[in-house]
């Protein structure tokens, strides 16, 4: 696949991706209990652990095409 596609293919999943989990974290924070602590826990860890599924599709994307032969 040729470099140009991959990054538009990988900006068209990442893009909506991002956007759906932070509603989804959003989401599940207002359940977390109203503790300082736990709330400040919780998207600190949210808030970080989007950067590595990314960051599978980032190196994907910026591989170079494999050579057939």
């Amino acid at each position: 696949m040729r470099p140009r596609s991959k990054k538009l293919i990988g900006f068209a999943l990442f893009l909506p991706a991002l956007i759906l989990y932070f509603f989804a974290a959003a989401a599940l924070g207002e359940r977390v209990p109203d503790n300082q602590f736990l709330k400040a826990a919780y998207f600190l860890v949210a808030g970080v652990a989007w950067a590595f599924p990314a960051k599978f599709l980032m190196q994907w994307m910026d591989a170079e095409p494999r050579r057939k032969g």
